[in-house]
């Protein structure tokens, strides 16, 4: 014997939708940002310390010179 059960028509209640929402809201702007961080800003850091370490380096080695 196959049991058919209706369908509730209510399955979420609106607040609990606008819930699930922000979830997903605050979940895609964490993704983004932290796509930026690694895309731009971690290396833009990174080339930045290389290269003031470098100059820091190049002006002790004049400096020990003259």
């Amino acid at each position: 014997m196959l049991i058919i059960q209706k369908i509730p028509e209510n399955m979420f209640e609106f607040s609990q939708y606008l819930g699930f929402l922000a979830f997903l809201t605050i979940l895609t702007i964490g993704f983004w940002l932290m796509m930026f961080l690694i895309t731009f800003i971690v290396p833009y850091w990174i080339f930045g310390g290389v290269r003031e370490l470098l100059q820091e380096r190049k002006a002790k080695k004049a400096l020990e010179q003259a």
